[in-house]
């Protein structure tokens, strides 16, 4: 996993963390979504990563 990968990765699974947890503080469904929805993105990228780390080797 390249670092900038692997960081893009994480930022986005805290960013979408953050987002979830304000719009379900503020009562925000979008807001929410949103967040749920950048996490997933997050995931989906370091799983990518994952598995071309393992195809190197």
């Amino acid at each position: 996993m390249t670092a900038n990968e692997k960081a893009k990765a994480k930022t986005e699974q805290v960013t979408g963390a953050a987002k979830e947890a304000v719009g379900r503080a503020v009562g925000n469904e979008r807001l929410t979504a949103e967040g749920r929805a950048q996490q997933m993105k997050g995931d989906a990228r370091q799983a990518k990563e994952k598995t071309k780390d393992i195809g190197k080797h």
